[in-house]
């Protein structure tokens, strides 16, 4: 046991080491389809000295589905950090986010042409010289009265450029990390800045972003700032790539095959009756089986019946010798029903309660001089 824990506590601090080295595959999500093309658009006016340029890409939601995180010029954390911007790739059983970080080198991020400096591999929209960020104005977008820091060196693009938003899978780019990729994603890693993780949050709760609602081309592709959407900088999809319709839907069809399936449940009696002849004879014995609950309703009433022997009892009561008083209220009820209806029952109903009155005056009868005998 001891060997046990000792092995799985050196396994936990791999784990952990590897983690806190900031590897570029820092997995979040997993999804079984691929992203849309990347939207063309124009880049924002860099704001200022510091800022360095973090292109857009295609973020998911369970419930959002994709949706476009617009590029925007962000204030690096440190001098001397670059942005390895995000990227999806192939996992094998589906496509998996990479999340974006800053490092003293740019890592690998799928060879993904995101423009601007990001061809697919490192950056040539500046560099970081004696603690101060120069901007390469062939690439980027740099008003020199606001930004002195400037050079200008042409970047030749020796790779097939095009819209392609992931690595491997169907489609994908097919391109591999380099051995210095490879040592930078070792290297000491920073995640995104507040100002990025509300940026993207922004984008997220904003329905026009969503790849179901643009088809591709977000209406906001790129800002001056993190979440500056409504800023007049602001700057639109110019072109989108292939028309993107959202199999999430597709996904979404599935719940429904399986209500369908719940369906015939309750209809499951109606396909037994058109079999009536049959099978559904037996089963519809079997519905009289249950009726062996019903006499469970049965002893309901018989159980006023219950009721009903008490009222018997009644007329036994004057039987025992002991209850001879119970005549007393006998007469004290039937005085009441006598002489009333005695002469009106004697013309509606001459057979049937005259035969009723004549035996208990009879009793009265013989009663009464009891009682005077009583007395004397």
């Amino acid at each position: 046991m001891r060997i046990i824990s000792s092995v799985r506590s050196l396994l936990f601090a791999v784990v952990m080491l590897t983690l806190s080295a900031g590897a570029y595959a820092q997995i979040s999500l997993s999804i079984s389809f691929a992203p849309p093309e990347l939207p063309a658009y124009e880049q924002p006016i860099c704001p200022g000295d510091g800022y360095l340029w973090t292109p857009g890409y295609w973020a998911y939601a369970d419930d959002d589905g994709y949706y476009w995180v617009p590029g925007t010029w962000v204030m690096a954390p440190e001098p001397g950090l670059l942005w390895t911007p995000a990227y999806w790739g192939w996992g094998g059983s589906g496509y998996v986010f990479n999340e974006g970080y800053w490092g003293t080198e740019v890592g690998f991020y799928g060879g993904v042409s995101y423009g601007y400096g990001y061809s697919g591999s490192g950056y040539e929209g500046g560099r970081w010289q004696g603690g101060q960020f120069y901007y390469n104005r062939s690439v980027s977008n740099v008003n020199v009265t606001n930004t002195r820091n400037v050079y200008n060196t042409t970047v030749i693009n020796n790779t097939t450029v095009n819209r392609v938003s992931y690595n491997g899978g169907s489609g994908g780019i097919s391109v591999r990390p380099t051995p210095q990729q490879e040592s930078a994603a070792h290297e000491r890693h920073i995640p995104p800045v507040a100002a990025q993780t509300q940026h993207a949050q922004s984008a997220r709760s904003d329905p026009q972003q969503r790849a179901s609602v643009n088809h591709g081309t977000p209406a906001v592709a790129a800002t001056p700032k993190p979440g500056a959407f409504n800023d007049r900088a602001a700057i639109p999809a110019k072109q989108g790539g292939k028309p993107y319709n959202a199999p999430v839907n597709r996904a979404a069809a599935q719940p429904p095959a399986k209500t369908p399936a719940g369906q015939p449940e309750k209809n499951a009696p109606r396909p037994e009756t058109p079999a009536a002849s049959a099978k559904p004879e037996p089963n519809r014995t079997e519905p009289t089986r249950p009726p062996v609950a019903q006499p469970n309703n049965r002893p309901e009433p018989n159980r006023p019946a219950t009721t009903q022997p008490k009222d018997r009892p009644e007329p036994n009561r004057p039987e025992p010798a002991p209850r001879p008083q119970t005549p007393s209220s006998n007469e004290r009820s039937q005085p009441a029903r006598t002489p009333p209806p005695t002469e009106p029952r004697s013309a509606s109903q001459p057979r049937s309660q005259p035969q009723t009155p004549k035996p208990e005056e009879k009793r009265q009868q013989k009663e009464e001089p009891k009682r005077d005998e009583k007395p004397q």
